[in-house]
C-alpha cells in the first residue's frame, strides 16, 4: 500500500486550503481513510476520518471548518478559516486489509505534508 498526499503549504489566517491523499496497493480493500496531524512538540491526533460507507467523523476543533470527501481510495480534506494552531504535519492514514479470505487489517501512513498557518 502506497499513501500519497500534496496540497500543503503556507496561508494566512482566515485563509483555505485542499489536502489530497491518493492511496493505492493491488489487492487490497481499503476500510477507512482519515487525516492526522502534529503540531511541533505535541502528539499526532485525529483531524477527521471517513469510511467506505461515507461516514465522517471530525475533532471537535475543526468541526464546521473542515470537511473530509472520499472517491474510492482517494480522499481530501477541505480547510476553511484556518488558524494558527492548525499548523502542523498532515498525514494521510489508509486502514487496509488484502483481498482474500483472510481478513487482516493494518494501519498505513502517508509521508505527511506541511500546512503552516500564518501572517
Amino acid at each position: 500500500v502506497h499513501l500519497v498526499e500534496s496540497g500543503g503549504g503556507l496561508v494566512q489566517p482566515g485563509g483555505n486550503l485542499t489536502l489530497s491523499c491518493a492511496a493505492s496497493g493491488s489487492g487490497f480493500i481499503f476500510s477507512v481513510m482519515g487525516w492526522y496531524r502534529q503540531a511541533p512538540v505535541e502528539g499526532r491526533e485525529l483531524v477527521a476520518t471517513i469510511g467506505a460507507d461515507g461516514d465522517a467523523d471530525y475533532a471537535d476543533s475543526v468541526k464546521g471548518r473542515f470537511r473530509i470527501s472520499r472517491n474510492n481510495a482517494q480522499i481530501a480534506l477541505i480547510m476553511h478559516d484556518l488558524k494558527p494552531e492548525d499548523t502542523g504535519i498532515y498525514y494521510c492514514k489508509a486502514v487496509a486489509t488484502p483481498k482474500g479470505p483472510s481478513i487482516r487489517f493494518s494501519p498505513y501512513w502517508g509521508q505527511g505534508t506541511q500546512v503552516t498557518v500564518s501572517s
